[in-house]
């Protein structure tokens, strides 16, 4: 009968030892994404050159159009590009 209480005093200690070092263990750390709302304003869309030729231009009037036009769409997607590439950056903590 001694024995049983010898083991059963055993088995309580070793539980609250476990219970003990459970308490002194280190958390983990788990880094889980947020959605932010991205701060960015859009760019204004330029008024494009072709969109204020007449009907019935000349070819001359609409190629010089077109070429302005792909001057001023480059800007314009250059703004785009960098307003995108702010929102999706890394965020710094």
């Amino acid at each position: 009968m001694n024995t049983a209480r010898n083991f059963g005093t055993i088995i309580l200690l070793a539980a609250a030892l476990a219970m003990l070092l459970g308490c002194n263990a280190t958390m983990t750390q788990i880094k889980v994404p947020v959605p932010v709302a991205c701060q960015e304003t859009e760019p204004s869309r330029p008024v494009m050159p072709t969109d204020r030729l007449l009907p019935g231009a000349s070819l001359d009037a609409l190629v010089q159009a077109t070429t302005a036009e792909i001057e001023r769409r480059e800007g314009y997607e250059i703004k785009l590009v960098t307003a995108l590439r702010a929102c999706i950056a890394p965020i710094k903590p």
